[in-house]
Parts: C-alpha cells; structure tokens; sequence
C-alpha cells in the first residue's frame, strides 16, 4: 500500500518505500523481483498520466536513458554479490543527507544551464542501482528536484525513465527464472493493493503545484531515508 501510493503521487519510490520491509523476510533476489513487478504495475498509471509531455521531453529523457542501458546488466549481476545490509544503509544515508540539507534552506537552489554530461552519469548509475535494487528513481529525482522544470516535465522524465529500467531487469531476472510460483502469489496480493493506493496518490498528485512537488521529491526522498535506516537498524539489534 504505502509503495503504491508513493508511486501514484512521485512516480517513483516503490523500492524506497518496500525493500526495507520485504528483505527482512525473503532473499534479496525476490524482493527486487517483488519490487519491480510492482513497481511497473503501478507506474503505468503515472505513465499514462505524463504520456502528452513525454515526446517534447524526449531529448532530456534519452541523456539519462541510453547510459543507463549499460548500468542495468552490471546492476544484475552485482544482485547476486553484494551485501544487502551494505546497499540499504548506503541508499538510506544518501536520502536523509540530501533530504536534510535541502529542507533546512529556504528554497531550493536550481540548475539553468545545461548539464549533460552529469545526466549522463546519473543516468548510468541510475541503471547500475535499477538493476541492484529497482532503485532507479532514486538518484534521477534528487537531481531532477534542483532543475526548475514544471512537475510534468520532470515527470515526463522520470517516470518513462523508471519504467524502462525496471521493465529490462524484471525481464533479465524472469530469463533467470526468479519468478517462481510462490513469488507469483506473493505478487497477486501486493499488486491489488498497490494499484488501489496508486490511485490515492495521482489524485494527491494533480492538486500540487510545480514548486510544492519539487518540495514534496526532497521530503520523500527524507522519509524514506529514515524508514529504510530505521527498519535495518531494528533488524540489525534484533528488536
């Protein structure tokens, strides 16, 4: 519920707001399985929201886009390596430091000029993470947050962007025969309630204006930060 409605209202955060929870209780394989099923379950409405703004926006979308193509597959791989406890702690403590410096100015500084090669590189990472952990939006939407474009032109961006990365790994991890069918069951129940509150949050999100959701991106990212930080540390003391 709480991914869902996160999505509908940001379109991106499935990952943020799940992973922290689902891989207290499954391996880290399905959990990321978990998560981008969801995930792309619930950003076809928030796709379908952006779809008039995505072709003017395209230029922008394919300097993130095409470099993160060569992240996912390094991404994927890693999946199988990398400590799960290391990355969350990593993502969670990345949230709060950028949540925290910005909601302790009075407004949020913007970038005018062009900066396509750090586009570029966020990009390429944006990929590596999609493909370790469906965290795809995460880094796009920090610095799409200090952009000033409209909210359905950094939608228009980030969303399409999401869903793209997601798409190809859940399709990687499908060829490796992550989803069994227990995790198929598991994804019936999550995806019904996903898409309810999914639609909470489009509605949520079309009553905001475009400065109030460049604000509502930094204190999400903050949030979530804290809830993934809390949760491993609950499981690490074994509360």
């Amino acid at each position: 519920m709480a991914g869902g409605f996160v999505n509908g209202l940001a379109g991106f955060g499935t990952a943020l707001m799940t992973l922290g929870f689902w891989l207290q209780i499954m391996p880290p394989v399905d959990a990321v399985a978990m998560v981008l099923i969801v995930s792309l379950a619930t950003g076809l409405q928030g796709l379908w929201l952006v779809r008039g703004s995505i072709p003017q926006q395209m230029p922008r979308l394919l300097r993130f886009l095409l470099p993160s193509l060569f992240g996912i597959a390094l991404g994927v791989y890693c999946l199988q390596l990398i400590n799960p406890t290391g990355l969350k702690l990593l993502v969670a403590t990345l949230m709060i430091a950028y949540g925290t410096f910005f909601m302790v100015r009075r407004t949020l500084p913007t970038f005018t000029r062009p900066t396509h090669v750090i586009d570029r590189v966020i990009g390429l990472v944006a990929g590596v993470l999609g493909g370790l952990a469906g965290l795809s939006g995460a880094l796009p939407a920090m610095w799409l947050a200090m952009r000033p474009w409209p909210k359905n032109e950094t939608r228009a961006v980030l969303q399409p962007f999401s869903f793209v990365i997601l798409l190809i790994t859940a399709i990687i991890l499908f060829a490796k025969g992550a989803y069994t069918s227990q995790l198929i069951v598991w994804l019936i129940v999550a995806i019904v309630t996903a898409l309810i509150t999914a639609q909470l949050g489009v509605r949520v999100y079309r009553s905001l204006t475009s400065e109030r959701y460049r604000w509502l991106l930094v204190i999400l990212l903050f949030v979530s930060g804290i809830t993934l930080l809390a949760t491993e540390m609950i499981r690490m003391q074994g509360w």
